[in-house]
């Protein structure tokens, strides 16, 4: 979908929205819960924490409508939006989870790639969920994003050093996780196949 499409597709919804119109709000709510809550739940730490950074997203959504120029993807404009709310919630609660240097418990080999494939969405999904709320931030900022370190940086209050740092051990956890799972489902497979 073009960014003019984009803008025309939802523009009915953007004016009913603009003039708090209370139908558009739910249609526009409608077309965007499940993507953003994707990524609200890739920043928090239980569903009801999502949840909380989702409504958040809808009134600031809501209240600064009409600030939307019409210029690049509406959907881009919310996702930002979202993402920066998520964020905002992340440096309330910095204080309850502060960025902690960790020495990783072990070299990780390289990662076979079928592992990767064989996982579902979902699989992957809980994995980065289970990083510690900074590594989880940080990595979803870089990796998903695609925000440089230094930008990472100045929204999370800390220096780019700490940053690329956060990502390398967060890529580093996920790694053994991913062998982890590999070297399970593998011994799982063994077992139904040979009985043991």
């Amino acid at each position: 979908m073009t960014e003019t499409n984009n803008i025309q597709n939802y523009s009915e919804i953007i004016d009913g929205c603009k003039n708090n119109n209370r139908k558009f709000q739910e249609k526009l709510y409608q077309a965007f819960y499940g993507k953003m809550f994707a990524v609200c739940l890739r920043y928090s730490n239980t569903h009801e924490d999502a949840e909380d950074v989702m409504q958040e997203g809808f009134i600031k959504i809501f209240k600064s409508i009409s600030q939307f120029r019409g210029e690049g993807s509406f959907e881009g404009w919310v996702r930002r939006i979202f993402v920066h709310t998520a964020i905002e919630v992340y440096r309330k609660n910095a204080k309850m989870f502060p960025i902690v240097e960790l020495t990783p418990t072990r070299a990780v080999h390289n990662v076979d790639a079928n592992a990767i494939d064989n996982m579902s969405a979902n699989e992957l999904m809980k994995m980065v969920q289970s990083l510690s709320a900074g590594y989880r931030t940080v990595f979803n900022l870089y990796a998903i994003e695609g925000f440089t370190h230094k930008e990472i940086g100045a929204m999370l209050g800390i220096n780019e050093g700490t940053s690329k740092s956060q990502m390398s051990r967060a890529r580093l956890l996920l790694q053994n996780m991913i062998e982890d799972s590999s070297k399970k489902k593998l011994s799982t497979v063994e077992v139904s196949v040979y009985g043991k």
